[in-house]
């Protein structure tokens, strides 16, 4: 999981995320089967996010092998490049992936008392930390590529290139309706505050500045 935390770290938008990598990590040893179950849940929750972000939509009904073919047609891949194959593989593993949660899952269908006390020896560890790696892996794919197509501050990287200080007229007055923020030992106008917390926001605020100066 340390693999596909640090992506989650690098991209903030999916830090919501977290919630199944702990489960997964905490339910290793003691279930196994909510440790699928987690897994499972985090590639749904990143193809959903993914389709709607793209404007894809998808059934409530769905299954994960459903999901993840419109995931990976939403991030944009034509069916003629070999990236194809290599979904159609992962998908294959995602649908493995739901059968065997339904196999060894505690509340599938109704377990005697003997499997339920079973059903965490029956995926060896081998096969545990394939299907876990399998899991870092697709997650890892899935953001990464979509990131890589629709970074979340592509626009906000374009608006900072108007700079700070060569706006001096606004920030002082703007500083003087707002005054200086303090915290502790630490004092920062409002318009420097403005600018590095909501860019978009200063843009709109300058441009309204000048246009009433004209």
């Amino acid at each position: 999981m340390h693999r596909l935390n640090k992506v989650i770290e690098q991209y903030g938008r999916w830090s919501g995320l977290t919630i199944y990598t702990e489960r997964i990590e905490g339910h290793l040893e003691s279930d196994f089967s909510q440790s699928l179950e987690n897994a499972k849940s985090l590639i749904e929750t990143i193809c959903k996010e993914i389709c709607e972000l793209k404007g894809v939509k998808i059934e409530s009904t769905a299954s994960i092998n459903h999901v993840l073919k419109k995931a990976f047609r939403a991030i944009g891949y034509p069916s003629s490049t070999s990236v194809t194959q290599i979904s159609s593989s992962l998908i294959t593993i995602g649908q493995q992936m739901g059968t065997l949660r339904n196999e060894i899952g505690s509340t599938s269908h109704g377990r005697s008392l003997d499997e339920l006390r079973e059903r965490n020896s029956k995926v060896d560890e081998m096969t545990k930390e394939l299907l876990i790696d399998t899991t870092v892996i697709i997650a890892s794919f899935l953001i990464r590529n979509f990131e890589n197509e629709n970074p979340r501050h592509s626009g906000e990287s374009l608006v900072q290139k108007v700079q700070y200080s060569n706006n001096q007229e606004f920030n002082d007055f703007w500083d003087e309706v707002y005054g200086e923020f303090t915290m502790d030992y630490y004092s920062y106008p409002a318009s420097e505050i403005l600018f590095y917390t909501d860019n978009k926001v200063y843009l709109t605020e300058l441009k309204a500045f000048k246009e009433g100066e004209d």
